[in-house]
């Protein structure tokens, strides 16, 4: 594996610093206080080929790598996590799978508008009663000749206020458990559909998160992504994806607070000198800095694995694990050398460190990766 960016690599992510600076920073404060999904930032984005940065060109996408994407994630949530996660959510827990899983007539369908950022995807896998332990999901999808009657409700759905297609998980058979979920693309505008209010969260707060709610919808069958019980698979190895994606996040949550809080220490003087002629910040500064760099390596790491074809369970979740829990600890010192205005709504630090906390619950909890590595260690090593 290479640590270096190429010259695509390297043009691609001054590209998107650029259109993260010019286009969604100036917003980022806004729809964070409003909770308006950035709709317009989406559609742009898609413009720019970020909606599928690694969906092959003849399927409406970039046709680029993983190593891309993860670039595209953190420097978008540099600016606004909100944009950083929707973008994810698209990407990894909508497009990747149906590019892995759709049938030809399936990806021309649903792909190649999502791709493009025609239109939005969300991930429906989440319930009130199935968070963590993703097997306990109630839904259920019962066959009628060419259909499915869908019926169920989720929870915390990520863009799932403005989505257009979900990608639905339901049991045929619940007395089978996981072995009875199933997978389904499902439009947004089917009748028997609804969804919720927009949730007010502690951070990301502009991310559209709903529940959703399904109440004798029929669909077609052509609509199943995958085979009947296939859906756990489709489910599981979606969100080690993911969790490379959110550990993106996580980083470039962590890079802009460490951004934010060097340029405070240069123009904050106390005691007649600037804050950055102090040991105690120089040596904040300095932890910040090198565990930024030791995420951003477990990242690209992780999306090098994924992108060379081989099993990357345990690098997404040590990837995601380390760079959520150090996304929290960059935060939290940028929010101390920052001192009292850090506490206010004046500087944008406030926010990256109310951001920062959601990366080490959603796609997995640290709780959850820590187990994960755990099994790759003790059985699997």
């Amino acid at each position: 594996m290479h640590i270096e960016l190429n010259e695509e690599q390297e043009l691609l992510r001054e590209t998107v610093r650029r259109f993260a600076d010019e286009v969604v920073k100036p917003k980022a404060k806004e729809i964070d206080e409003t909770g308006e999904f950035p709709m317009d930032f989406y559609r742009q984005a898609g413009e720019l080929g970020l909606a599928g940065v690694c969906v092959p060109e003849e399927h409406g996408g970039a046709g680029m790598d993983v190593v891309s994407y993860t670039l595209v994630i953190e420097e978008i949530s540099r600016v606004c996590a909100s944009s950083g996660v929707i973008l994810s959510v698209n990407n990894s827990l909508v497009c990747d799978p149906i590019q892995r899983f759709a049938t030809a007539e399936q990806k021309q369908e649903f792909l190649v508008p999502l791709a493009k950022g025609e239109k939005l995807g969300c991930f429906a896998l989440t319930e009130p009663g199935a968070g963590s332990d993703a097997a306990a999901l109630r839904s259920t999808a019962v066959r009628e000749g060419d259909h499915y009657v869908l019926n169920g409700n989720k929870v915390f759905i990520t863009n799932g206020t403005h989505a257009d297609i979900a990608l639905v998980f339901a049991s045929v058979d619940l007395e089978q458990k996981h072995r009875g979920i199933t997978a389904f693309l499902v439009p947004m505008d089917t009748p028997g559909f609804s969804r919720g209010g927009h949730e007010v969260k502690l951070g990301v707060n502009a991310s559209g998160t709903t529940e959703l709610a399904f109440e004798d919808m029929r669909i077609p069958a052509s609509w199943r992504l995958g085979e009947e019980g296939e859906g756990f698979k489709v489910a599981m190895s979606t969100l080690d994806g993911g969790r490379i994606g959110i550990a993106a996040q996580a980083l470039g949550i962590a890079q802009g607070a460490y951004e934010e809080a060097v340029a405070y220490s240069k123009d904050r003087e106390q005691f007649g000198r600037s804050l950055s002629n102090f040991q105690a910040i120089q040596f904040y500064l300095a932890d910040m800095s090198t565990e930024i760099d030791a995420a951003r390596l477990l990242t690209w790491k992780a999306a090098w694995t994924k992108q060379s074809q081989k099993r990357y369970t345990l690098e997404a979740a040590q990837a995601k694990l380390f760079a959520a829990e150090m996304a929290q600890r960059v935060t939290n010192k940028a929010l101390q050398i920052h001192g009292g205005y850090g506490y206010t709504r004046d500087y944008n630090v406030e926010r990256y460190f109310r951001d920062a906390r959601i990366t080490e619950i959603y796609e997995g909890t640290s709780e959850v990766h820590k187990m994960v590595i755990a099994d790759w260690v003790l059985n699997k090593a």
